[in-house]
């Protein structure tokens, strides 16, 4: 983490960086993001956090997450590097007979 002075219009700030996997439970779809998380606090001493993507701002990852392939909201969220893994594991179920 890093401390930045107004980095996106706003009082000084530490910086986060981290990255998530996503997979859609509903129709599988996966994909990875990484996000520059800023924590800040307001005038009245209050933590608050902004999140953005590839230099914008977007809803925390932790809240209620959409699919970007059907708009479900049947999402998991993993550690970066498992979108791969997820999807895998799924075309293997798929693949194999089911008793």
């Amino acid at each position: 983490m890093k401390d930045t002075e107004g980095t996106h219009g706003h009082t000084m700030a530490t910086t986060a960086h981290e990255a998530y996997a996503f997979a859609c439970l509903h129709c599988g779809h996966a994909w990875e993001q990484a996000y520059e998380i800023e924590h800040h606090v307001d005038n009245n001493n209050r933590p608050f956090i902004l999140y953005f993507a590839d230099g914008e701002r977007v809803p925390s990852p932790l809240t209620r997450l959409t699919c970007l392939n059907c708009g479900e909201h049947n999402v998991r969220i993993m550690r970066a590097g498992r979108a791969n893994a997820a999807l895998s594991a799924q075309a293997a179920q798929r693949r194999s007979p089911h008793p």
